[in-house]
């Protein structure tokens, strides 16, 4: 169940401003995106706060006024497509973690 608290704390959608410059995204860019946010990630549970600001602090020329909130929405399609994983709840990017999953075998 949730509750207005819950809503309270999770990350705002994009605006109208910022959703005309995430439509004008060519697609080399959100691949260069989703590239910064992997190599932010590491084999050790990371913050999705921490991982957003470090791929954006890479990523300024290339992908300006694009806001922290694209950059977590490029993080939940790369744990869904098993590139990532997670855990915690991926709407409030301070309270969620995620990594490189980890190969067979390893510890």
């Amino acid at each position: 169940m949730t509750t207005s608290e819950d809503h309270e704390f999770s990350d705002p959608p994009p605006d109208a401003e910022a959703l005309k410059l995430i439509a004008a995204l060519r697609p080399e860019q959100v691949q260069a995106i989703d590239a910064a946010v992997m190599r932010a990630a590491g084999r050790n549970w990371r913050k999705v706060a921490f991982v957003v600001g470090t791929a954006m602090g890479t990523l300024p020329e290339l992908a300006p006024g694009i806001p922290d909130v694209f950059y977590t929405q490029r993080v939940i399609s790369l744990v869904s497509q098993g590139r990532l994983e997670s855990q915690g709840d991926l709407s409030r990017m301070r309270y969620s973690e995620v990594r490189i999953p980890r190969q067979a075998g390893e510890a």
